[in-house]
């Protein structure tokens, strides 16, 4: 597991609640882990923070899954 990819797991067991193990790269952030708009809102504030990123809105609809965000994120942080 990369030290992105358990950073974002670690913001989704802070934030929501979930357990570890549910946080699978091809885990869906509505359909698999039950987020719904305002929690995804925060955990993309958190995303920006933690890792010193401007996610636009646009960019943020499309990452669906724990694994789509991690490669996002890993794109972004090495621009």
């Amino acid at each position: 597991m990369s030290d992105i990819q358990e950073t974002v797991t670690q913001i989704l067991v802070e934030k929501i609640g979930i357990a570890p193990t549910e946080a699978t790269l091809d885990a869906n952030f509505i359909k698999d882990l039950g987020i719904d708009s305002l929690d995804y809102a925060e955990i993309v504030m958190e995303f920006e923070q933690t890792f010193n990123i401007r996610i636009p809105d646009s960019d943020a609809e499309r990452l669906q899954t724990l694994g789509q965000a991690v490669s996002y994120i890993e794109e972004k942080t090495n621009e």
